[in-house]
């Protein structure tokens, strides 16, 4: 209108930004709504219920609890926090933290199309995340001791179900949804925005020649998908964008580490968490996700 003509450049970084959205939206929207079907009907008590005695069973079994549990990662640390105030082992609630953003339906399936129709990334991708998650867990029930929480957090969290139709309850649900919805969308957007710009103007060269050796795109990786902080109902789509330019097993660190840990859900942590606990959870994981991208 102007006469303005913007760079050409811009205009491809434009149509990249637009497609990483589009692809990744439904995913997000469904993940948000499940959440919140978890949010308002299943009670902290019905979980820790179930909840085995034995320190190790109660790893494993929080491990898979995650396939039931579509919560992206963007939502899980309040969760586990109050599983844990429920009296969930911490160890356990850390390892349904660690697996439950990346096991869980919407996410293998998200992967399953963003590569293509292809099982193998997914499959890899679960087994990666379950591997990690049961030796963090069984790391923190014998390395840690004493409170996992913050001081001035430890505070019990009385939720009164009153008795509310299930109308409310409906309601409720889309509430949490919607509200869910916008607190991870930004998230999203900027997450994709970062992925276009680095597509656009870092040369691919660039990338191939800081990650040359399967150690090195490994970290790079891990260390982008920190920095991306993308939800895991997303993330696949951003980590198939670059399969000309890594290796399986450096998009496999990617895909295991940013939904373990990334930007938002550590300000998370350690907003919640004593800092030595959320140190420990760090350092293992970045060890045990790196030594599994290097098999394949």
């Amino acid at each position: 209108m102007f006469g303005i003509s913007l760079p050409q450049s811009f205009l491809q970084m434009n149509t990249i930004f637009i497609s990483i959205l589009i692809e990744a939206l439904p995913f997000v929207t469904l993940g948000v709504l499940i959440s919140g079907i978890i949010q308002i009907f299943v009670t902290d008590e019905m979980i820790a219920k179930i909840m085995p005695k034995n320190r190790i069973l109660a790893v494993v079994f929080s491990t898979f609890l995650g396939i039931l549990f579509p919560s992206c990662e963007c939502g899980i640390v309040p969760i586990v926090s109050r599983l844990v105030s429920k009296g969930v082992p911490i160890s356990a609630g850390i390892a349904f933290m660690l697996t439950a953003p990346i096991i869980n339906p919407v996410v293998l399936f998200a992967t399953y199309i963003a590569f293509g129709s292809d099982w193998k990334m997914p499959l890899f991708r679960a087994v990666g995340a379950v591997f990690v998650a049961i030796a963090v867990g069984i790391f923190i029930a014998y390395r840690y001791k004493g409170s996992p929480f913050r001081e001035e957090h430890h505070h019990e969290h009385h939720h009164h179900h009153e008795k509310t139709t299930f109308w409310k309850k409906i309601w409720q649900t889309l509430e949490h949804a919607v509200e869910e919805f916008f607190s991870m969308g930004k998230y999203l957007v900027i997450g994709s925005l970062i992925a276009a710009a680095v597509q656009t103007y870092v040369k691919t060269a660039t990338l191939v020649s800081i990650g040359q050796g399967p150690a090195s795109s490994s970290i790079v990786m891990m260390t982008l998908s920190f920095i991306l902080s993308l939800c895991s109902e997303a993330d696949a789509f951003i980590a198939s964008s670059f399969r000309t330019t890594f290796s399986t097993g450096s998009l496999l660190a990617f895909l295991v580490f940013g939904p373990m840990v990334d930007i938002k859900n550590l300000m998370m942590m350690l907003a919640t968490f004593k800092k030595r606990l959320v140190f420990m959870i760090v350092a293992a994981v970045f060890v045990l996700v790196f030594g599994y991208s290097l098999l394949f």
